[in-house]
């Protein structure tokens, strides 16, 4: 079967991370983030359009600094299962934290998203960057980053066990011989681990998809492999071709050295689009989003939400760059680190590293519609994704996509005509996982 491109959608409300203008978009409405209509409207559009998933993000900490849609937004959950009841196919993936989440209670969030949605529920499973969110839950200190991966690949392993609590058919409701339940097909998990102690059974049942489909975004050495070992889609960092080339083949190498089918993890890209009549009309409207969302003391906000939402306000801007290498253990390790190194080898000033942060930089997929379908096409078969995570500014700029680039790719044939599936795991070609006990029944037989 000829490999095709997936294509998820990203809403960010009135203006996420670097989008420090978009709420001023008269397009725009200012309660966007909270607004379940804004997110159905989307998710339908995304829909009619054959896009695999709905990718809702989230964080449990904010300060006032913090972007407009992150001071008030829904709860992911909460939000796709509202969004479930209005669409049929496409997929549905909300972040949870696990660090700060109980197994068996998101477990069964999740697997009742999945019955909701009829089995089209996914989870980006994170460990949460903003250390300021222990606070939040009683803790004085963020885990380090260490024990947040090492409770993260835990709970995932907790979570399917406890999925798979009932095997299929465990629900007989035979009335004639006044049995409910088949007692055989319901199984304790009885896990005790290094961060988790769980007893089960978890008292809902497996979805048509077997399990939710679990999703993560690995950056650092403890997050790709995390992915490679649980995840079966990523939410790449993107960057050049070439650097997506590598991190795309470094993953799936790691997925095949832990015995896994490569296959079975799809890789999706960050792309914000910006297609117009022409071309030349693209770029400069390129150039006119960078000049709307550039305000030096949200990008100064912005840098220190990697090292633990610190207050870089307090230091002299035109000074070096201030030693805040303490900060990264528990934060944004990675992206700190790369700032650190930067600074460092530049001799750069804060003011310097604040204005880095939301750079212009020209993105790939700018330009008319064929010159859009061009680029994702040539970085498709240059092996850098297996799929795009779509964030669109307005209505406006997802219609310009949906009915300018993704007709082009569909005929070339790099994208489908129909929905494979009603599931999130058919329509990205992933098995359904077998029940453990399943096996174990079929083995000892």
């Amino acid at each position: 079967m000829t490999r095709k491109i997936h294509l998820a959608l990203h809403p960010y409300g009135v203006g996420g991370p670097g989008q420090h203008g978009l709420w001023k978009d008269p397009r725009v409405a200012k309660n966007a983030s909270i607004d379940i209509n804004y997110y159905i409207r989307l998710a339908q559009a995304a829909e009619h359009a054959l896009f695999d998933a709905l990718f809702i993000v989230d964080s449990q900490f904010i300060n006032h600094t913090y972007p407009a849609h992150y001071l008030n937004r829904l709860e992911p959950l909460t939000l796709l299962s509202a969004v479930a009841t209005h669409t049929t196919h496409l997929g549905l993936v909300g972040t949870a934290s696990s660090t700060y989440n109980s197994p068996f209670n998101l477990a069964r969030r999740l697997a009742s998203l999945d019955h909701i949605s009829g089995g089209r529920a996914g989870w980006n499973v994170v460990t949460s960057f903003d250390t300021g969110t222990s606070k939040n839950f009683g803790l004085d200190e963020h885990l380090d980053y260490t024990t947040r991966y090492g409770r993260a690949l835990e709970f995932v392993e907790v979570a399917r066990g406890l999925w798979d609590s009932y095997e299929d058919g465990a629900f007989p409701a035979d009335v004639e011989h006044n049995r409910f339940l088949d007692p055989g097909k319901l199984h304790e998990l009885n896990h005790t681990g290094e961060h988790f102690k769980v007893a089960g059974p978890l008292n809902i049942s497996r979805s048509p998809q077997g399990q939710p489909v679990i999703f993560q975004a690995g950056v650092s050495e403890e997050g790709r492999d995390l992915a490679a070992r649980v995840a079966e889609g990523v939410y790449a960092p993107g960057g050049p071709l070439e650097q997506a080339q590598a991190y795309y083949s470094d993953l799936k190498k790691r997925t095949a050295a832990h015995g896994r089918d490569p296959d079975h993890i799809k890789i999706f890209i960050h792309g914000s689009p910006v297609v117009a009549a022409t071309d030349e009309n693209a770029r400069r409207r390129e150039r006119e989003i960078f000049e709307e969302d550039d305000d030096f003391d949200r990008n100064l906000a912005l840098l220190g939400r990697s090292f633990g939402a610190y207050d870089f306000s307090a230091h002299d801007l035109d000074a070096p760059f201030p030693d805040v290498a303490h900060l990264a253990e528990k934060g944004g390790r990675t992206g700190a680190g790369r700032i650190i190194e930067r600074a460092r080898e530049e001799n750069l000033t804060l003011r310097q590293v604040a204005d880095s942060v939301n750079q212009f930089r020209r993105s790939p997929f700018v330009g008319a519609p064929e010159t859009v379908a061009d680029t994702i096409e040539r970085w498709f078969n240059a092996g850098t994704f297996d799929g795009i995570n779509l964030a669109f500014r307005t209505d406006d700029d997802i219609s310009l996509f949906v009915e300018g680039v993704v007709p082009v790719l569909r005929k070339r044939g790099l994208f489908r005509t129909a929905y494979e599936a009603e599931t999130l795991r058919g329509n990205l070609g992933l098995p359904v996982p077998a029940n453990r006990h399943a096996h174990e029944s079929r083995t000892a037989g």
